[in-house]
């Protein structure tokens, strides 16, 4: 499927505290309208890092750097070095749908839940599970108690990679059985950790058979969000391409194109080299807030999310996470995919299959 735009709703004004202020050498990436510490809101960058002269890894906009690669791909990654950043100003505002109130929960004992919550639920019991869920790191959008798609999305998470529950499975409903289970389960801990030397201080894992991505600091699990990444299919369509993109590095105004190619999210270790804040057209489709790892492969924010893969090959997140993972990641972090076959390292570096130009293709 593409990532095409979908009409959405205004989000809540309630915003939850942010849970630190992200470290950066050289700059702080952040989202805008988030405050961080009382420095106030630095707007995020737009960085190019050129590896190898390949493509998908050139210059992203008139005044980014580029920053020749010497690391040969190989079974791990090598770190990587920017040294400029440019704004990428947005004028939209995050977006996301408000669910329907038609049942009110509530309970006389916040330690056990008197009935199953699900989308559309409100109450009390539901501000509780959205904050015992942020606990865990799973994000769960505003402590509003509305049961909205950012908790149901959270709680698929949470079935997941917690419970071991398979992806097509997941529910999204929480009944007192799985309430227990929550509110003792230990917190999420990384299947590679920093202490045992086996990657950077921060880093992401993506867990393909899960569909969950989640950020760690220092093996603490910092935002966990369910996903949807590269369907497997083929697909062929016309798509529009933002000056900076790959196929229109130099450009100074969006072109479209026809375009093919296949939906594939590959395993593998990798490291962020170009982080951008707002809204972007590439071949794989609209992207917010994407942070390259894998030529023109991203996380980003999307407006379409399913249970299931769903993608071109980027790693789909909901907008409102995609504005705020920035603050959890820096360039030259690594990058974790497991693919459910092999383990990432054993894999290294494995480009995306890339797009190709439709040759029956007309802009009509």
């Amino acid at each position: 499927m593409a990532e095409h735009d979908w009409d959405w709703a205004d989000e809540p004004s309630a915003m939850p505290p942010l849970r630190r202020a992200r470290r950066h050498d050289a700059a702080t990436y952040t989202r805008r309208r988030l405050l961080v510490g009382a420095g106030g809101l630095t707007a995020a960058g737009l960085v190019a890092v050129a590896v190898g002269g390949r493509p998908g890894r050139g210059v992203t906009g008139d005044a980014a750097t580029t920053v020749p690669s010497t690391a040969a791909d190989g079974l791990m990654p090598v770190a990587l070095r920017a040294t400029s950043t440019t704004a990428a100003p947005t004028t939209e505002p995050p977006t996301t749908t408000m669910p329907s109130t038609t049942s009110s929960t509530t309970t006389t004992d916040p330690q056990t839940l008197s009935e199953p919550l699900r989308f559309g639920s409100s109450g009390r019991a539901v501000g509780r599970l959205q904050d015992r869920l942020r606990e865990l790191a799973f994000e769960p959008g505003p402590s509003d108690g509305l049961f909205g798609e950012l908790t149901q999305q959270a709680v698929w998470a949470f079935e997941k990679l917690a419970l071991g529950v398979p992806r097509a499975e997941a529910t999204g409903r929480v009944t007192d059985e799985l309430w227990q289970q929550m509110r003792t389960h230990d917190p999420i801990r990384p299947r590679r950790s920093f202490a045992a030397g086996q990657t950077s201080a921060d880093h992401t894992e993506v867990y393909l058979p899960e569909q969950v991505v989640a950020f760690f600091d220092n093996d603490q699990a910092v935002l966990i969000s369910h996903m949807s990444s590269g369907s497997g299919e083929h697909w062929r369509e016309t798509v529009t391409i933002s000056p900076g993109e790959y196929r229109n590095e130099r450009g100074t105004e969006p072109i479209r194109l026809g375009l093919m190619g296949r939906s594939i999210t590959p395993g593998g270790v990798y490291l962020f080299d170009r982080i951008v804040a707002g809204r972007r057209l590439g071949a794989l489709g609209a992207m917010y807030d994407p942070a390259y790892f894998n030529y023109g492969i991203a996380i980003h924010g999307a407006e379409n999310i399913p249970l299931e893969p769903a993608s071109h090959g980027c790693v789909r997140v909901h907008r409102y996470i995609g504005e705020r993972f920035h603050q959890f990641i820096d360039r030259a972090d690594q990058v974790w995919v497991w693919d459910g076959e092999q383990e990432p390292e054993w894999i290294g570096q494995q480009p995306p299959p890339f797009d190709q130009i439709d040759p029956d293709w007309t802009d009509a």
